[in-house]
């Protein structure tokens, strides 16, 4: 494809007078063979994220539920059930099918999701659910123009400026691994195990959001009381209505910054958030002055190496972009304004902590996409 693409540019445009790359290209002064790796690269990219978009559509408009519900289905039976257009629903299909997302049987004329591709796509409470990516992506071509300020400025984009599907895309991101690792992983490997939550432990979940995190430990542990807390009211707005919804009493939940709650607690949790903030080690600090005597902070963050060249790896691309579109512009916004970024490691992270005044930082548990760690004064 690479090589017809180019002749096709050289035919399209001989008449025009090349620039020096161009020339460059036409006079063979450039490897052939890596021009074409890096455009197929490129490429690939590209039709990626085309994807990505159709993929969202596809959620937004329901497609993916109606499609999980039968093993296969016309474009015109998907259409009425979806009250959407059938000319339109028939494109989005055959891009879904070209995108390897749907598969398309010609004699019937119908298309399926497999069984596999629900539990990624049509499933919230799958441990292979993926959505939240997709949503927390076009997060990121929604808020292109105030990114673009942010860069060309002082760094700083509040949290509260992205479009409104990062903030639902980043609590369903986060969701498989609170609901299928936090309590049947993460909690058992604190000091002293999970018992003391099941007596009467008292919990603040520091960054809620949408208050995912709070309500699996409040469902887990009923005996017990936690409080949520966001400084995004709409997040938390989102997180009281799910706690009715639920019927959980033990949990509640308030707007308030990472250094404005009260009382003292037997655990402070940071998930997936402390990064984001500008004064990670005051906050660190504050927390430590409302821990009861024999109270511990968890802190689950992104997974990271501890060197930047090991985390150009792997999901390197993905922590990097969310990070410079979202989490340290945010955290520039803030005081201090330390910019720590998704990829700072278990390194960054002990620092802060030390500095903070805290004695013991270790490593309790991780996955693929994360590292726990409890830290104790």
């Amino acid at each position: 494809m690479i090589p017809l693409l180019f002749r096709i540019f050289d035919a399209e445009y001989s008449n025009l007078r090349p620039n020096l790359r161009v020339g460059a290209i036409m006079n063979n002064q450039l490897d052939q063979n890596e021009l074409e790796a890096f455009s197929g690269n490129l490429f690939g990219h590209t039709v990626g994220a085309i994807t990505i978009a159709c993929v969202e559509m596809a959620r937004r408009l329901g497609f993916y539920e109606h499609l999980s519900s039968r093993p296969a289905m016309s474009a015109d039976a998907l259409s009425a059930l979806a009250n959407t257009n059938p000319r339109l629903t028939r494109e989005l299909l055959d891009q879904q099918v070209s995108g390897g997302i749907l598969t398309y049987d010609q004699k019937s004329d119908e298309y399926a999701l497999s069984a596999e591709g629900a539990a990624v796509i049509a499933d919230q409470h799958s441990p292979a659910w993926m959505m939240g990516a997709v949503m927390a992506t076009c997060a990121m071509y929604l808020g292109h123009d105030k990114v673009e300020s942010a860069f060309r400025g002082n760094g700083g984009m509040p949290w509260g400026d992205h479009a409104p599907c990062l903030f639902c895309g980043t609590g369903e991101f986060f969701r498989p691994v609170y609901e299928h690792a936090l309590i049947q992983q993460f909690m058992p490997a604190l000091s002293g195990g999970e018992d003391r939550f099941s007596t009467g432990a008292v919990v603040a979940d520091i960054g809620c959001g949408g208050g995912v995190s709070t309500l699996t430990l409040a469902s887990a542990y009923p005996q017990s009381r936690f409080v949520g807390l966001d400084f995004h009211a709409p997040s938390i707005a989102e997180a009281n209505e799910s706690a009715a919804e639920k019927g959980l009493s033990n949990a509640e939940f308030a707007v308030a910054s990472a250094k404005d709650y009260s009382g003292e607690y037997d655990l402070i949790c940071f998930f997936d958030c402390l990064h984001d903030m500008g004064d990670p080690v005051g906050i660190a600090r504050y927390a430590k002055d409302h821990l009861k005597p024999d109270g511990s902070i968890m802190l689950i963050e992104p997974f990271a190496f501890d060197s930047r060249i090991q985390n150009h790896k792997g999901l390197g691309a993905a922590f990097f972009g969310f990070s410079s579109f979202f989490c340290v512009p945010c955290s520039l916004s803030q005081e201090v304004g330390r910019g720590m970024g998704s990829q700072a490691g278990e390194a960054g992270m002990r620092s802060v902590f030390e500095e903070a005044g805290f004695d013991n930082f270790r490593r309790i548990a991780e996955t693929p996409n994360n590292i726990v760690y409890e830290v104790t004064p």
